[in-house]
């Protein structure tokens, strides 16, 4: 970035932030909208509320309360976030994959017991169970472009079955448990509502390993290719008996074309060869075969991965692929949001403060997304880095308080 450009980012924030005035009510929450934002973009190591407000020189308690009980609306401020994304990314470039809908959850690790959503868990964050959170995101890719759309709490078993715990926590009681797969549906579904649609749909195997997920998909017509585990259960041919995708392709009855290598650009590091091979096969109660069973393997690491798609026949491979490797743009983003934006810093003990949290946060890398997308768009030649994919540079200060909000 040049140095106007730096200097254009406090203006720009503070006319994207009064964007939101119609979902604020009280004015008081203009002036809170904007410290809270304002922190989430500031270098603060630690971007919970007590440094965001001794930053701004606000009373912590009062940030607290526009967390946790001030009179706002963080769902019309979702949905014009996603509406506002959905209307800039409409014209830009799509890329050979249109636009990818990505369904990833990610986790924090938070000491004690009265945090929403807290107990021991698998946590990805850690790569082993120990006590924490998990939320549940939507994120999209079109050509260059990425963002986050949305994110919920995982709310565990254990919690719904203590409703007087939820209440404590502020939990509503029309909140309960859900999969996590059914809380992505969800997502989904919102960012269809502010117009968000999908050419494809990707995840890992914690929910492509769930076949009534793919099954909803599929009545949905949804397009879709996800990561499934090795132990997946698919029948071959006109036989009935289930078995691993990992075995699926020594059956005769597969129908597999031979390997291929795909070379694939990556978002941090060099490009990947996978050697793939792909067969027809049956899920479910399906008489015939309808999907596409692909087993894919790294060149270079040995690495083997097993895809799920929907996608017709006439849909080549490498198309299939591009689409299933979005996941590393928005893997890239998660990390940004963690890093960068503050998203698991939440530190609060209150139900809606940790939903409108994740709320801002998405709000604040809506703006990320859109000025890296302006400052492509005018950027001069002839630069070396113009256009080129790979991490932003985070935002290192916080954005000039040059204008208010509204």
């Amino acid at each position: 970035m040049t140095e106007p450009e730096i200097h254009d980012l406090g203006p720009a924030f503070a006319a994207y932030l009064a964007r939101f005035r119609p979902d604020l009510g009280d004015i008081a929450n203009v002036a809170h909208l904007r410290n809270y934002c304002r922190g989430l973009l500031s270098d603060l190591p630690r971007k919970s509320v007590e440094p965001i407000a001794l930053a701004a020189g606000a009373c912590v308690r009062n940030l607290q309360q526009f967390l946790k009980a001030c009179d706002w609306d963080e769902a019309a401020a979702r949905g014009r976030t996603q509406r506002l994304l959905a209307a800039a990314v409409a014209a830009q470039p799509a890329g050979p994959a249109g636009t990818v809908g990505v369904i990833d959850e990610t986790s924090c690790v938070k000491q004690g017991t009265k945090t929403p959503g807290v107990q021991r868990q698998y946590l990805g964050c850690v790569g082993k169970v120990q006590n924490g959170v998990v939320t549940v995101h939507l994120a999209a890719a079109r050509g260059r472009f990425k963002g986050l759309l949305d994110g919920e709490l995982y709310l565990p078993m254990s919690w719904d079955a203590d409703r007087p715990r939820c209440r404590a926590a502020g939990v509503p009681d029309d909140v309960r448990y859900r999969p996590m797969w059914l809380i992505g549906l969800g997502l989904v579904g919102r960012a269809g509502a502010n117009g968000w649609g999908f050419d494809w749909l990707t995840f890992d195997e914690g929910y492509g390993g769930r076949p009534k997920f793919l099954r909803l998909l599929d009545v949905a017509g949804q397009r879709y290719v996800g990561e499934v585990p090795a132990t997946f259960r698919v029948r071959v041919g006109r036989g009935r008996v289930r078995i691993a995708a990992r075995d699926a392709f020594a059956r005769p009855g597969v129908k597999a074309k031979a390997a291929r290598a795909y070379r694939l650009s990556q978002q941090t590091g060099p490009d990947a060869v996978w050697q793939v091979k792909q067969g027809k096969v049956c899920l479910g109660l399906d008489r015939r075969p309808r999907h596409r069973l692909l087993v894919a393997r790294n060149r270079q690491t040995g690495e083997v991965k097993y895809f799920v798609t929907n996608a017709r026949p006439n849909v080549g491979l490498r198309l299939v692929l591009i689409a299933a490797f979005s996941r590393w743009q928005v893997e890239h983003v998660i990390r940004l949001a963690k890093s960068e934006v503050g998203l698991t810093h939440y530190e609060g003990r209150h139900y809606r403060g940790l939903t409108r949290h994740l709320v801002l946060c998405t709000l604040v890398l809506g703006f990320v997304a859109l000025h890296t997308e302006r400052l492509r768009g005018g950027k001069p030649g002839p630069d070396p880095g113009a256009g080129v994919p790979g991490p932003e540079r985070p935002v290192r200060r916080p954005a000039a308080a040059t204008a208010g909000v509204g």
